[in-house]
């Protein structure tokens, strides 16, 4: 029999979440059809264990995958509360875990198994201690839920393992089968600290709903600022890394960020003040300055939010306001992104434990772009205390390097949009080029952050910028009109399409669209827009030949909450929508906490595309979804039922089904309440509700603006290299298939590839791709709701090494 178990700890100066797997002398007996990866006849302990100084939200999902994939595998689980001190006291706190135990745990921040400091792990003393408590059953797998300093202690506690069995032997506590049958202690990382401050992952769980928490703050603040005219410096946290100020720096607009990686140059306080300055002389009423907690300048003084405040009110007179964020930004529900990548990890890392030998490496599990990679463990470790001496040694190009891509990027983009590096209009590079932006299709929240990136990116880099409004159909009707720096102000943290947007598609108008493309002398476009979008770039594209007015660089970024484009991993504005559908089910669950014995039938947007309903699902629990592209029949329904009716036989006596709008004809949201609520009859009663279009609306995600404003930012560097490219006797001419692009993020990077080669990758008729990555979360939201099914491992991680020099990006990938 397979035994795992769960823990949490508290270090000093914060929490340590833990998570224990065990197997107790036994073999592995899977559930579901056997995993390729799991050896039969094989005794195997698995352990997770969360040492994080502090508890992310996000974490309970993490907790819940690991424990239920466990029991998947045939494995018995165990909690071990209080992390490293439960390790080392047992008895009472390691706990046998149920699936059960684990329900409910969603949507819950911090831990639901305990937390605490524990100094006797420090000791090797206290080691043996717990050692000797993961010996006596038999626990030989360790997966660590923590930051840098957990996770080595965690690998100097495996390093020490066989001495340690030696020890407990030789005192006559342990006999010589135990220490044989025990002798290997694996380790598997998972890195949750919403910092975003280890190295070898792009995001760590936590990270995106503290991000969450401060955009709430500061688009609560941007109102109250703006209405008095006043500047609000933020301070977040961020002591050792400044991830949460530069994003949310991204996510808001801010007009200054301070973080520990990079300090101003000498003379910041000037340059800063005549920034703030020139913005209210263009109309601005507000300004914000974002300062991360462990801020300094270029000789070692802290650059505090009082400090900031004091120079502004002195050399400017601006009423100022100092708002610190606190520990708020750790609490609360987590995020849509930190549920899926906390389960999707959770998932790995069992993986990852089956798969280890006596030669494994203690690894973590990461995240790369869209895809779960696995790590050493101590590479990761040592590339992050790397940071840290670089900084020291003030050494912050390197420090910033060695964050990664992710940050590296995102710091480059905030440069381009900063405005800092042209001190006055006459100063800034001109260009002949005119390049026009509109949005195409259904709005999408993050439309706006991407419209605005594009517009200040293009300014610039010397380009004169275009609005078109009404998508297509304001092109054709000659809804053209100039658009400057200012005009774009405060746009990141609006939902819809303030440029207005239409589902208008050019064929029809071409004629039109090419006379207006003369009139106003259009070197570019860029199209921001879901299918529709896609379809129109096909026939404008197609189009060259009749018009030479179209021969011009050409671009779309995907933005819709479907996620239907062929091309592209992710589109603006689904993060949102995926908010929206999750912050409603929570809602929706907890109100059947008090009837019981009741089930939900709630229809998603999508169109054809199951994304939303699958992903969404996997996000809050739900039991069954049904998506077009897994059809299924009135037996699929019938077992449905039934398994909900075992299940309302349990403590969990509720049940959540999500149906995409389109995945069947016949098979309708009605006819789906109706027959559960017919079949169900005594055992429980049904409710639905049909989301609609609340699911476009509201505010953009911080992952949704931050994404919109890099992926619009890149667009425009390509639109700048390819007009260079394009540029002979005098006028541009691109009519080449590589002109006309889709700027997607394809697994680890952003790929700008021809629309006319993903033509073969489309359904047309159901307007999605043909190929989809989300189709492999299905078997792992359908294990974590307690079905049978067959997991498919060929697309789990593999163990890579952590790369320190990379290659140079392409003109058609780029990191993210």
């Amino acid at each position: 029999m397979t035994r795992l178990a769960t823990e949490t700890c508290h270090r000093k100066n914060g929490a340590v979440s833990s998570f224990k797997l065990t197997d107790l002398n036994s073999v592995f007996q899977p559930v579901g059809p056997r995993l390729p990866c799991s050896p039969l006849n094989t005794t195997r302990s698995q352990t997770t264990a969360d040492p994080s100084p502090f508890l992310p939200p996000g974490m309970n999902a993490a907790v819940r995958a690991v424990v239920r994939m466990g029991i998947y595998v045939g494995a018995k689980v165990y909690f071990i509360h209080e992390g490293y001190q439960g390790m080392v006291d047992g008895g009472d706190n390691i706990k046998e875990a149920t699936w059960e135990s684990v329900s409910s745990m969603l949507q819950v921040g911090g831990t639901v198994i305990g937390s605490a400091r524990c100094k006797e792990f420090r000791s090797r003393e206290g080691r043996l201690r717990a050692a000797h408590n993961l010996v006596k059953r038999s626990i030989t797998n360790l997966c660590v839920i923590g930051g840098d300093g957990s996770l080595t202690g965690a690998n100097l506690f495996r390093e020490e393992w066989s001495s340690l069995l030696d020890e407990l032997r030789q005192q006559g506590l342990i006999d010589e089968e135990a220490a044989r049958s025990n002798s290997e202690l694996h380790i598997v990382g998972m890195v949750g600290s919403i910092d975003n401050d280890f190295c070898g992952t792009d995001m760590t769980i936590g990270t995106d709903s503290a991000l969450h928490r401060i955009i709430e703050v500061v688009d609560a603040i941007m109102t109250t600022a703006q209405s008095h005219q006043r500047t609000f410096v933020l301070e977040v946290m961020g002591r050792h890394c400044g991830y949460l100020a530069l994003v949310s720096a991204l996510a808001c607009g801010a007009d200054w960020v301070f973080i520990p990686e990079m300090p101003p140059e000498d003379g910041w306080e000037d340059s800063m003040c005549q920034k703030l300055s020139e913005s209210r002389s263009r109309g601005s009423r507000l300004n914000i300055i974002i300062v991360a907690e462990g801020a300094m300048d270029r000789h070692g003084r802290p650059v505090t939010s009082d400090r900031v405040k004091d120079l502004v009110v002195r050399c400017l007179g601006f009423d100022t306001r100092v708002t610190i964020l606190g520990h708020v930004q750790r609490g609360g529900t987590p995020s849509a992104f930190d549920r899926i990548l906390a389960s999707r990890m959770g998932v790995e890392a069992v993986l990852a434990l089956l798969e280890a030998s006596a030669t494994t490496p203690a690894c973590v599990v990461s995240l790369v772009g869209n895809q779960a990679v696995r790590l050493p463990l101590m590479e990761c470790v040592q590339m992050t205390q790397e940071v840290q001496k670089a900084m020291d040694e003030k050494k912050f190009d390197e420090a910033v390097r060695l964050r990664g891509r992710s940050f590296e990027n995102n710091l480059s983009t905030y440069r381009l949009l900063s405005y800092r590096k042209f001190e006055s209009v006459s100063r800034r590079p001109q260009s002949s080029f005119n390049v026009a932006v509109l949005n195409v299709g259904a709005p999408a929240a993050g439309m706006n952050a991407a419209v605005r990136a594009a517009v200040r990116v293009g300014i610039t880099e010397g380009h004169k910028m275009f609005a078109v409004s009404d998508g297509f159909e304001g092109f054709y009707k000659g809804q053209i009109k100039e658009i400057k720096w200012g005009d774009v102000g405060g746009w990141t943290g609006q939902g819809g399409s303030l440029l207005g947007t239409k589902r208008t598609l050019p064929g029809k108008h071409l004629d039109k669209i090419a006379e207006q493309m003369r009139i106003h002398n259009i070197n570019a476009l860029l199209v921001i827009g879901g299918f529709e979008a896609y379809v129109g770039l096909l026939e404008l594209s197609s189009a060259r030949d009749r018009h030479s007015e179209l021969c011009v660089p050409m671009v779309m970024v995907p933005a819709t909450v479907s996620n239907n484009i062929p091309g592209s991993d992710l589109s603006i504005g689904s993060d949102t929508a995926l908010n929206a559908i999750t912050d409603t089910c929570d809602r929706i669950k907890q109100s059947a906490s008090g009837t019981k014995r009741r089930v939900f039938i709630i229809e998603t947007m999508g169109g054809y595309c199951g994304y939303l309903a699958t992903v969404g699902g996997l996000a809050a629990g739900a039991d069954t979804v049904y998506i077009y592209e897994e059809p299924f029949d009135i037996r699929d329904l019938q077992a449905n039922v039934e398994h909900l009716t075992q299940k309302m036989k349990t403590s969990i006596q509720r049940g959540l089904v999500l149906r995409n709008e389109n995945s069947n004809e016949n098979f309708t949201t009605d006819f789906v309440y109706q027959l559960y609520t017919e079949e169900g009859r005594g055992v429980f009663d049904c409710r639905k509700n049909i989301l609609g279009h609340m699911q476009q609306g509201g505010a953009p995600s911080p992952f949704d603006r931050n994404f919109g404003t890099k992926v619009a930012a890149k667009a425009i560097q390509w639109i700048t290299r390819t007009l260079t490219d394009s540029y002979k006797g005098g006028r541009v001419f691109a009519n080449s298939e590589d002109t006309a692009c889709l700027l997607g993020m394809r697994r680890r990077a952003m790929v700008f590839q021809p629309v006319s080669q993903l033509r073969d990758e489309t359904d047309f008729v159901h307007r999605i791709p043909k190929e989809q990555w989300w189709l492999k979360l299905r078997p792992l939201m359908k294990i974590l709701a307690k079905y049978k099914t067959s997991y498919d491992v060929s697309d789990s991680g593999q163990l890579e090494h952590v790369t320190r020099v990379r290659p140079r990006e392409s003109n058609t990938t780029s990191a993210i």
